[in-house]
């Protein structure tokens, strides 16, 4: 029996993670737009897969299936945001400044970005695409100006497409629960998030346009010794939701605080790494369709962004993270002095997305579950809205965010955790913050 809740994104109470005042507004007619661009890229510009330091670099073989960007914009004939979401393990730090001044004399800033890589192991390698990463070592990823060239072409090409094919939309969320489809993979019993949210979009003569899946589990199935592009998981359940539903629907996934969450197979998913993807997007695909079924749609609603930024604890790294992260990816405390300041920054940012009753909030980074929830539950109470979603891996991949206790336990996540043990009740106290700002 799954727990459910159905909601129209009718005029209600505004959230923004908002630091610099947009101005609240309490109803807009909608427009909207979508776009999508292959990001696979040609197998000659030797493109190394991201995830697994035990690849040392190689590039990849072939393709399994591509990879895709793709882009909502929304706006209210005033402002505008747009979401993109990528088949992409994550953002290096020049990604998101490289976008915005190549679409700046088009109107477009920070603020009005919002980054979601979905977190494929079988993608772009994240630092084959940072110009900051100087440093020549295989198991991180060796940047590859040409990749970088082409992966930014296709972000700011996608963005501006969405952007010049915008019609009138009605909007609305569905939320359920689905326990049983992840795990936390550091603690037999530790905490899931097991919410499954999608947010529906339709043109106002009643055609699907897109629907955002939010869902909070690593796309793991696929192991190191998949040598392919592929999207994984969240590939096989794009795929079969623009499938199921039609008309041209767009499918968007983005991950959320999925730090320690790792999916759990499905029944009679078969023994091999693509069966067990295969299965688990399908069948996750499915659970979202019924829920896009049920979803009520709201033509007047509210629509509010904003960003709240992280002044980030300083850069360290874990006591053991020899053990762990730093043997994986070939990491030692001298190449570290050297690299924490160059590739991770002193500051980073929170942009979140209010549509209706529907929020999506913006972490930079793995989150642990625990912590996702913590912001999602006080971010309800702040804004008076329903249904939040946290946006993993936003904008740029700082590193691993966990509670002091987790920190301090060690681990895989514990060592590539870059900040010390205090990152995570920073970066959740900012973004609760600028909640319970909210409305004064």
């Amino acid at each position: 029996m799954h727990w459910l809740r159905t909601t129209a994104l009718v005029s209600g109470a505004w959230f923004s993670t908002l630091a610099i005042a947009c101005g609240s507004v309490i109803g807009a007619e909608l427009s909207a737009g979508v776009a999508r661009i292959d990001l696979t890229p040609p197998l000659e510009m030797n493109a190394p897969l991201g995830g697994y330091g035990e690849r040392m670099n190689r590039p990849a073989e072939g393709v399994h299936d591509r990879i895709f960007a793709k882009a909502l914009v929304v706006s209210d004939g005033k402002r505008k945001f747009a979401l993109v979401t990528a088949d992409l393990l994550g953002f290096s730090p020049a990604i998101k400044p490289a976008i915005v001044e190549r679409l700046a004399a088009e109107g477009w800033s920070a603020e009005q970005l919002l980054l979601l890589a979905s977190h494929s192991h079988a993608s772009i390698e994240m630092n084959a695409i940072n110009p900051l990463n100087t440093f020549q070592i295989p198991q991180i990823g060796i940047h590859n100006p040409e990749l970088y060239e082409l992966t930014i072409n296709n972000l700011v090409s996608v963005i501006r497409s969405a952007a010049q094919s915008l019609t009138p939309v009605k909007v609305g969320v569905s939320s359920q629960e689905i326990p049983g489809w992840n795990r936390n993979r550091r603690t037999r019993d530790g905490t899931t998030d097991d919410e499954l949210t999608i947010v529906r979009i339709d043109t106002v003569t009643g055609k699907p346009l897109a629907v955002l899946v939010n869902f909070t589990a690593h796309p793991t199935f696929l192991g190191a010794e998949t040598m392919v592009f592929s999207a994984g998981w969240p590939g096989y359940l794009q795929r079969t939701l623009e499938t199921v539903i039609g008309e041209g629907a767009t499918a968007m996934f983005y991950n959320g605080a999925e730090g320690d969450q790792s999916p759990v197979s499905r029944p009679l998913a078969g023994a091999s790494h693509w069966e067990r993807a295969e299965r688990f997007g399908v069948e996750l695909a499915l659970e979202a369709e019924r829920l896009w079924k049920s979803t009520e749609l709201g033509s007047d609603v509210v629509f509010d962004f904003g960003v709240e930024r992280i002044e980030l604890p300083p850069r360290t790294w874990h006591p053991g993270f020899k053990e762990t992260g730093g043997a994986e990816y070939g990491l030692t405390e001298a190449v570290l002095k050297e690299m924490l300041p160059k590739m991770f920054p002193a500051e980073s940012a929170s942009v979140s997305l209010r549509l209706g009753d529907w929020m999506v909030v913006g972490i930079p980074g793995e989150m642990t579950a625990e912590l996702g929830l913590q912001i999602k539950t006080a971010a309800k109470q702040a804004a008076q809205v329903q249904h939040v979603t946290i946006g993993g891996l936003a904008d740029v991949w700082l590193s691993y965010i966990l509670t002091a206790e987790e920190y301090r336990r060690g681990g895989y996540e514990a060592s590539v955790s870059f900040y010390g043990e205090s990152l995570g009740e920073v970066v959740v106290e900012t973004v609760i913050d600028g909640a319970s700002r909210l409305n004064k």
